[in-house]
């Protein structure tokens, strides 16, 4: 089968990554980049052994698929505009600014009949993968992610940038939407909340607590999940995980003194196949088109985690105003 013949639309720090992962792909043929800065379209082409386009619709006429990475205000237009020109789309995380505007990206691609999907990244760590399938009835979820400051993605909350990545990764495991959303979010270095802290509630009782920061000492990405009888701790960033089960039948024999009950927990050995998680959506978004597998997060899937993610910016705002109530006021 032909390699697929993918753009990429926007070239900063991350989108140029996306360059390099499809020229060297054998399921794509990286057709061109472009970017709003012409000079740095043309020395990334030069790069990547690509060409610089000197326009979107030129770039769109020359590639079947296109990886959109411009700033999320962009989203929306860049993807609209693909759609209408019959191209296929990965749109890099969160999927909009809005949820009026994913919901009108989704019909977008719909009426045009092409593939909407979402860099939602996470979902290619290979620690996660390892264990994805132990993963099951879960009743808490408890998950870090912290990063040193970085002058980027500032136009855009803490929430939206970081948080985003476990928020889908909670509503892929738990295969549903919270019912109760509370969360508290500070402003430290930027306009915008730069340190956030929410907590999900779901229908079947399990709770969410998740905390992100872009203004941290250290840098930590880490989710751990409480299940019934499994606990998962999952190291994103070491790419690395422990997993331990309960045998309950252990625990309820008469014949068990209670001193050996910690014989009951069962450490399991788990292998983390090595793999740079972009490389591995890049080339499932590339496969799918080729119908070779699923491919990345879905377009429903990436509108979700925008949706809760709105949820938990909503619940921030409301403690903001709960902060900015005088205390003689509540006194």
């Amino acid at each position: 089968m032909k390699p697929v013949r993918v753009g990429v639309w926007g070239v900063g720090v991350w989108g140029e990554k996306h360059a390099r992962i499809f020229a060297a792909a054998p399921e794509a043929q990286l057709a061109g980049v472009y970017d709003r800065d012409a000079a740095r379209a043309r020395t990334i082409a030069a790069q990547h052994g690509t060409r610089a386009f000197e326009s979107p619709e030129a770039l769109l006429a020359a590639s079947e698929a296109v990886s959109i990475a411009v700033p999320t205000v962009g989203h929306r237009a860049a993807l609209e505009q693909a759609a209408a020109a019959g191209v296929h789309a990965l749109v890099e995380k969160p999927l909009a600014s809005t949820l009026a505007e994913a919901d009108a990206m989704l019909e977008a691609a719909r009426r045009a009949g092409t593939v909407l999907q979402v860099g939602h990244v996470e979902r290619f760590n290979p620690a996660l993968a390892a264990v994805r399938s132990a993963i099951g009835r879960v009743k808490f979820v408890e998950a870090h992610r912290l990063a040193l400051f970085q002058p980027r993605s500032l136009d855009i909350d803490v929430v939206f940038d970081l948080m985003i990545h476990d928020l889908d990764i909670v509503l892929e495991a738990i295969g549903s939407l919270p019912t109760l959303v509370s969360a508290v979010g500070v402003a430290v270095l930027s306009e915008n909340e730069d340190i956030a802290n929410a907590r999900l509630e779901f229908a079947d009782g399990c709770v969410a607590n998740l905390t992100a920061s872009r203004v941290s000492q250290e840098r930590l990405r880490r989710i751990r999940f409480f299940q019934d009888s499994a606990y998962l701790s999952i190291d994103l960033f070491e790419r690395k995980c422990d997993y331990l089960s309960l045998d309950r039948s252990l625990m309820r024999s008469p014949a068990v003194h209670p001193l050996q009950l910690a014989a009951a927990i069962r450490k399991h050995a788990v292998t983390v196949v090595d793999g740079e998680p972009l490389t591995l959506e890049l080339t499932a978004f590339v496969r799918s088109l080729r119908h070779e597998g699923e491919g990345a997060a879905s377009a429903r899937a990436g509108r979700d985690a925008l949706a809760v993610a709105e949820a938990v910016r909503a619940g921030m705002k409301q403690r903001a105003r709960q902060w900015s109530i005088p205390q003689s006021a509540v006194s």
